[in-house]
């Protein structure tokens, strides 16, 4: 019997290579401007509320615009769509480069606020295009691969924001407008395998179906309500400026620091994801590396030191890694092609919402409480989320692989 081929490397697929390129381009505009928004609101204002504001203002278009981000998604070219997302997002960028914005708060607020309508848009269209651009086999590998990319820029985007900060905000800006531009022309220039063609009518059925299927779906359901949940309780992201200025006193390089290490964490532990994925026991996989989040913000509020503030970060970062990519391809692999843009809408409005809502939960929970009361308050509650998980979502936590064992009816 012949021995079984090797799988395709995927640095030899063109397509994968370009979608890579695309991941890692948005991911290093997208990181560097909230490096810069957040640095340089906290400057203007002194305020951790406002560094919450910043949340909020990303958290309106998120939710108000799902509906037609998964239409969108279903019923258009999934490039296209990424693309003048993209641009939108280099244009509201371009305007805080120029020199009177980055002094005005209220105009910071405005083109985040533009930035998040863009990204609402762009997320759904850019993760549905995978399955169109890669073979069914290959997925998990290329999910876990293009996590890895993203968060590779992820660990630059902030280094180098922290850097540029200190020659000028506007330079930052003016940045992240040419990566998401180049990143629409790469993504129009993308070769995919198949084009949705099956375009159902937009009525208010088709609509909300994306809630209709998760709901079915209790695996699916677990792992967004779980990871939904998680993030919104228990990230301190947002509240890194105040780490870096007052609680280890290290200035904007040090900040950049911070919004780093989760980056490090997530390319040690999605490299050894593109290698060697994860195929048996995915739930019980799933709820580790949630449990390992929790226990990493703990640690971070209880760090005396910046080394120990930055290796706690390493740990949340490797461990919401794991849990994305389990996630994601869950995702991928227990929805009908036609539909994925309106569940990974419903999905991104959870992810892209518990972010921000998270973000403006923790400012207002470390202006009443206090900044290392608030991190360590998160902490616990993501535990608790687990420990609730465990008993409303079973399915989740027995699933073996990412295949469904059964059609979703």
């Amino acid at each position: 019997m012949d021995a079984p081929s090797p799988p395709t490397p995927l640095l030899r697929h063109g397509p994968f290579v370009r979608f890579l390129y695309v991941r890692i381009a948005a991911s290093i505009a997208l990181q560097m401007q909230a490096v810069a928004v957040g640095w340089q609101m906290y400057v203007l204002t002194g305020s951790s509320f406002q560094l919450g504001l910043v949340g909020l203002v990303q958290f309106v278009p998120a939710v108000g615009l799902f509906l037609a981000t998964g239409q969108a998604a279903d019923r258009y070219d999934r490039r296209t769509v990424t693309a003048v997302s993209q641009t939108l997002q280099a244009l509201a960028t371009a305007v805080l480069a120029l020199p009177f914005a980055t002094g005005s708060p209220a105009l910071i607020l405005a083109m985040t606020f533009v930035v998040g309508a863009g990204r609402a848009f762009e997320q759904p269209s850019l993760q549905s295009a995978l399955t169109n651009i890669v073979p069914a086999p290959m997925l998990p590998r290329a999910i876990a691969a293009a996590n890895s990319g993203s968060q590779a820029a992820v660990v630059a985007g902030p280094a180098l924001g922290g850097v540029l900060i200190e020659i000028s905000p506007s330079l930052v800006f003016a940045l992240c407008a040419l990566l998401w531009l180049s990143a629409a022309l790469v993504m129009m220039s993308i070769a995919v395998e198949r084009i949705v063609s099956k375009r159902q009518p937009a009525d208010l059925s088709t609509l909300f179906s994306g809630f209709t299927y998760i709901v079915r779906n209790k695996v699916v359901l677990g792992a967004i309500t779980m990871d939904l949940f998680a993030v919104l309780l228990g990230s301190a992201t947002a509240l890194l400026p105040i780490f870096a200025s007052d609680v280890f006193v290290t200035g904007p390089i040090g900040f950049g620091a911070l919004r780093a290490a989760p980056a490090i964490g997530a390319v040690g532990s999605a490299l050894i994801l593109t290698r060697h994925p994860i195929s048996r026991r995915v739930g019980y996989a799933m709820f580790i590396s949630v449990t390992a989040y929790g226990l990493g913000t703990i640690l971070l509020a209880l760090s005396p030191s910046f080394v120990l503030g930055v290796s706690s970060l390493i740990v949340v970062g490797a461990a919401d890694t794991i849990s994305m990519v389990i996630r994601q391809t869950l995702v991928q692999l227990h929805t009908p092609d036609e539909m994925r843009g309106r569940v990974f809408a419903v999905n991104s409005m959870f992810t892209s919402t518990s972010n921000q809502l998270g973000t403006f939960r923790a400012g207002t929970v470390a202006a009443a409480f206090g900044t290392v009361p608030a991190v360590l308050l998160g902490g616990l509650s993501t535990m608790a989320v687990v420990l609730i998980s465990a008993g409303l979502f079973r399915e989740l936590l027995r699933a073996d692989g990412y295949e469904p064992t059964k059609p979703i009816a």
